[in-house]
């Protein structure tokens, strides 16, 4: 695979840089963000966090508002930060154009209805297509984590139980936990798997919960005065049900939060830390 750079800037020693590549898995041209953080001019391989964008989001978003830079070029970690959806000319949208399905919303799920399933196969590009890219291409070792926000918290809590043995650890801020019981989610399940309810399960964190066998360990941070905080996301559902399992995930209610990428810069140096004790 081949990549193009299009951007870069100096980062407390580090490199922000953007790419664009041709992805196989998702029929079109795609746009990633990473920073590399000092460690590398040593020759040093850095393990890397993969950051998943919630909806209407770019790669832009989490490198911009985050303020993730410094901590991570301490501790010596990489960052990816792809686009949240397939984009670009003949990738369909919603066709009332809302925010909440189609571009910018892939769901990080395999769509397989028409005419999602052509463009529409982000879980296959997040575990399998951009690693293997970034490996390939970037001083960084295999050592993975991965992390996300609301649709993207989704995305990283489904991802890591899914696949316990490529992530070292999982953090999520405001992560939709039970995509197959709020608006949100059914929208989008209903959309791109179609109508057969047991086909969602696969991409539901509360349910994927109940049948871990081999955990990763789990952090989440959810703001109480988040307005998305009962219909949507479900923390408590998620909450429940970790317990019930007895899952390694700390959940941690930050009083007077929201759902801005404010609460994120609050609380992304500790995220930072949590991985680097399972990266390193």
């Amino acid at each position: 695979m081949t990549i193009e750079n299009v951007s870069w800037n100096k980062s407390f020693g580090g490199w922000h840089k953007q790419y664009t590549h041709h992805s196989a898995v998702l029929n079109c041209d795609m746009r990633f963000a990473i920073f590399l953080p000092p460690q590398i001019a040593q020759g040093t391989k850095v393990p890397v966090l993969y950051w998943l964008s919630g909806l209407t989001c770019t790669d832009e978003n989490f490198m911009q508002k985050a303020g993730a830079q410094r901590l991570a070029a301490e501790l010596g970690i990489a960052i990816v930060a792809p686009d949240t959806s397939p984009r670009g000319e003949g990738v369909p949208d919603d066709p009332g154009g809302a925010y909440d399905f189609g571009l910018g919303a892939g769901f990080y799920v395999n769509a397989t209805q028409a005419p999602w399933n052509r463009h529409y196969q982000m879980y296959d590009y997040v575990v399998h297509e951009l690693p293997a890219l970034i490996e390939e291409h970037f001083p960084v070792s295999n050592k993975r984590a991965i992390s996300g926000h609301s649709m993207g918290g989704h995305g990283a809590l489904m991802i890591a139980l899914r696949n316990p043995s490529r992530y070292s650890s999982v953090s999520a801020f405001s992560p939709i936990s039970n995509p197959i019981n709020c608006p949100w989610g059914e929208k989008a399940l209903g959309g791109y798997l179609g109508e057969d309810r047991t086909s969602w399960l696969q991409y539901d964190t509360t349910e994927l919960l109940k049948q871990s066998q081999q955990p990763v360990p789990a952090l989440v941070d959810q703001g109480d005065q988040d307005s998305f905080l009962e219909e949507q996301l479900k923390p408590s559902v998620l909450a429940e049900t970790a317990l019930g399992v007895d899952y390694p995930l700390e959940l941690r209610m930050q009083e007077g939060y929201d759902h801005s990428y404010y609460f994120i810069a609050s609380f992304i140096e500790d995220h930072l830390r949590f991985h680097a004790q399972h990266l390193q």
